[in-house]
Parts: structure tokens; sequence; C-alpha cells
């Protein structure tokens, strides 16, 4: 899935809250669009992939679309970033963007609140498709704001468990963890210390780990992130004080957070071949769907397992969910070619074939229920399990915010204090930092 360039910005959006349209909204016309997409015409297709392989998908999918409409031209404009896609959404013109694609599925609340992009639910009736049964569930919560479906999705990405099937054989494991206490088990009985460090450890649960960030954790809890008023539900929801508890417990026993923050500064990066997990040095792995293929590509020394993530005891039914969210597809409210736009961004997003030639191009998870179910996807056995997920109801995302993840921002700040000890108190702390997201919303709004 994902290349180095798509991670990153993922990376990113989730570590800061990038200033999208922030001083300036593009107001939509109340009239509607008024082109005429029959006729001959030229729409601009901004999008962030960068990678050859990523490249020349986009350039097979745009093909189709052609080929499919041969009277629109589209002009397309590649690894563009959230900020330079932001700045053209602000201030339109011929060259600026028709429809645009944006990794940051963080910034949803902020696209549509902006009025940036165009509200997408008149063309999907005017087109009578329905979202609710186009689109997995998390996907098509994660694309809407306030009843605003100003973005679509646009191919996705699920995650789940990666582990080591011949480090499980020797430590006497029969099967991948299935409940949270089961998984506790395995890291311990996987992790062997050496001196101050480790031969191999069960699991790196520090938040500053490879993907083990609050949000994929919490997605197993299946937490409600805001209450029906918008106020953060942080303090409130149980779900939230079980994830930091969990988690915690995990930093604590396998070695404490100074052990292990040592032993992660020691360790390879996120996307090279010596990711530690590539090399036998952590045993199981959270990650995505792209993490199958760049673990192949480093030929480990071991049997690749992959499962979904294990669920609460007392959530056993729920086992196979998992945390989904993805790449999202709009158009600009500046457009003067809005209806040829729909043309491109239906195509692009509902079109069983397009969408799963684009994911079998890119190695992402196909975004329509049908795509999902569809015999000419071409995939490792294993990567079906991230299809499952991405297809199972019970999966969850996190919702759209007028200000984009800064709420995932302070949520993960308070997690680094609390697995550091610099925190001790979880209920006052997840007080504090509710109140903290309440203002922070507050003084978006």
């Amino acid at each position: 899935m994902p290349e180095v360039s798509r991670k990153a910005a993922l990376a990113l959006a989730a570590s800061t809250s990038i200033a999208l349209l922030a001083t300036a909204c593009t107001g939509q016309s109340d009239s509607g669009p008024t082109d005429d997409a029959s006729k001959e015409t030229t729409i601009n297709f901004w999008h962030a992939w960068s990678a050859p392989n990523e490249v020349k998908g986009v350039k097979s999918l745009i093909d189709g679309f052609e080929k499919a409409h041969p009277n629109i031209h589209v002009n397309v404009v590649g690894n563009m970033t959230d900020d330079k896609i932001n700045q053209a959404l602000r201030t339109g013109g011929d060259k600026a963007p028709d429809v645009i694609s944006s990794f940051t599925t963080n910034n949803v609340g902020k696209f549509c609140s902006s009025g940036a992009l165009v509200d997408l639910n008149p063309f999907f009736e005017k087109s009578h498709i329905d979202p609710a049964t186009t689109f997995p569930k998390a996907m098509n919560e994660y694309t809407r704001f306030d009843g605003d479906r100003c973005t679509v999705p646009l191919l996705g990405d699920a995650y789940g468990l990666y582990y080591n099937k011949t480090a499980f054989k020797k430590a006497g494991i029969a099967a991948p963890p299935r409940t949270w206490s089961e998984f506790e088990a395995d890291a311990r009985k996987l992790t062997i210390p050496d001196g101050d460090g480790y031969k191999q450890l069960g699991f790196m649960p520090d938040y500053h780990g490879w993907e083990t960030t609050t949000e994929h954790y919490f997605a197993q809890f299946s937490p409600t992130y805001f209450d029906s008023s918008g106020k953060s539900n942080l303090a409130k929801d149980p779900a939230f004080a079980a994830g930091f508890t969990l988690q915690k417990k995990l930093v604590d026993e396998l070695g404490g957070f100074r052990k292990l923050e040592k032993y992660r500064s020691q360790l390879g990066d996120e996307w090279g071949p010596k990711h530690p997990f590539h090399t036998g040095q952590v045993a199981m792995q959270l990650d995505g769907e792209w993490r199958l293929g760049m673990a192949l590509d480093a030929r480990p020394a071991f049997e690749i397992g992959v499962a979904p993530l294990p669920v609460p005891d007392d959530q056993a039914s729920r086992y196979g969910k998992g945390y989904i969210t993805g790449t999202i597809a709009g158009i600009a409210a500046t457009s003067r070619k809005q209806n040829a736009a729909w043309e491109l961004v239906k195509y692009l997003t509902t079109d069983t074939d397009a969408v799963v030639g684009f994911a079998n191009d890119i190695h992402n998870v196909p975004s329509t229920l049908a795509a999902l179910k569809s015999p000419k996807l071409k995939y490792d056995p294993r990567f079906k399990t991230f299809l499952d997920i991405a297809a199972n109801p019970d999966s969850t995302t996190t919702p759209a915010s007028i200000n984009g993840g800064q709420y995932l921002v302070t949520i993960q700040q308070f997690g680094y204090d609390y697995e550091s000890g610099k925190t001790r108190d979880l209920k006052a702390g997840l007080a504090s930092t509710a109140r903290q997201i309440d203002t922070d919303i507050a003084q978006a709004k």
C-alpha cells in the first residue's frame, strides 16, 4: 500500500494540526453547477501520490476514465501537498484543481466547514447512488461532517496485527491472540531480555512506536469521541480509560517506559528494510495493509502471519474489526466545471472495475463494498485479512472535527505523559484533556 511519501503525509497529519483554510472560506454558489458534462471540456485533477508505481496507477485510472468519457480531458498534477491544494482552493483560477484527493482524512471537517469543497450529497442523489450501501461503514463516516458530505473515499487503509510465526512456534503459541488478555500473555512470552535491552521484544507498546497511536489502540474498544452536543467524551466513555490502562500495563510489563524507549531509539526506520518487525527484533506489529508488501520485500528470515487486532475480552464477538482510514476525494467549490468534475469523482470512487484496478496497482484496500468482493482483486492470501476488516461493520474510524485532527494530537500528547509517568492520575488527566479539546473546538468555531 502506501509508499513512503503517502505514509509520511499521514504521519504528519497525525502529529500536527495543519492550518486548512483557517483564514478564508470559499463560498459555494446557491445556484449549483451549470456546466454541461456532455460537452468537450478539460478539468484539473490534483493528487498527492508520487512513487513510480502510484503515478503509473493514477495514469491507468485516468486513461480508463477518458476512454469512458472521451469528451472530458483530465489534466493531472501529482505530488501535491495539502498546503498547496489549500492555497489553490482559496484562490481558484483556470489552473486550480477541479477535483482533489488528499491523504489527510483528519481534515475532512475543515474541508467541509470552510466550504472549500462542495457538498456531494446532491450529486449522489442525482446519480441515484446511495453512499450507505456503496461504501464500507467507517469510510462512509469519515467522509462527512455535520451532514455535509464534501468528500468521498478513494481507496482505504485498514489496520491489523502482523506476527512472526516462527517466533510464535518457538514460544509455544498456536494462534494469534483474539483478546487483549491473550495479547498481553503472548507479548510477555515472546519477549526475550538481553542485558538492559532485548534479544526479541514481543511488542513495542510505546505511543512513539511505529503506528501505535492512541486512535489505533482505541479503535478496538469502539469509543465515542464526542457526545450528542459535540463535547469531548474522553472522560465519560469508559472505552478511553480502558485503552489507556491496557497500553500502560503493556509498557510496565514489557520492561518499563525508559527501557522500551532506549530500545526503540536503537531500532531501524519505519519505512526502511531494517524496520524492527522485518529484522525479527519485534515479534508483533500493529500496522496497516501496506506493511505486508514492505515486509516481504525485506525478505525476513521468518514466516509472516497477519490477523485482526485483538479486542477487549468482554467484546470477543467483535473480533475481526479494526481501524479504518484512507484517501479522500472532492470537488473544489471554485470549480466552474463541477458536473464534469463529478463524472470523474463518480468514476474514481464508485466504478467497481476502476476501484479494483487502482487497488491492484497501488496495493491499497478497495473503498466500495462491491470492489472488496470483486473476483478481479489480486492479492497475497494474507491481504484478505485487511479486506475483511474494511468490510466489517464493527470497524471504526475517528470522527471529523472542525479543527481537523487537533483533538487526536491532544489525546496523543496526554498518552505520552501517561505512559511516561509524568501524569499518574488517569481520571483527572482525561477530564483535563477533554476540557482542552472542548476549548480548542470552541475557538475554531
